[in-house]
């Protein structure tokens, strides 16, 4: 297998696992069980992997993780706008 498709297909499959917990958050309008400490050390390790992507000029860790940092900056926003405490 091509390695630069194996790269796609895992960085899609990693992109796309946080869009069923946003979809959830959003229709239930909803955050108590979600960790903003987790969201916060995932959105700043994903935008390392966006950085080390441009220092490699890797455009599958590029775009894969460019998506995912932006599923997680809406989820954060959810958080912030439905977070009761």
């Amino acid at each position: 297998m091509n390695e630069n498709l194996l790269g796609i297909i895992a960085g899609v499959l990693t992109s796309i696992s946080m869009i069923p917990q946003l979809v959830k958050v959003v229709r239930e309008k909803n955050v108590e069980d979600i960790s903003l400490l987790m969201l916060l050390i995932l959105i700043s390790g994903l935008s390392l992997w966006v950085w080390y992507g441009f220092v490699k000029d890797e455009l599958p860790i590029i775009v894969s993780n460019s998506f995912a940092v932006l599923v997680n900056i809406n989820l954060l926003i959810c958080y912030m706008v439905y977070n009761k405490k």
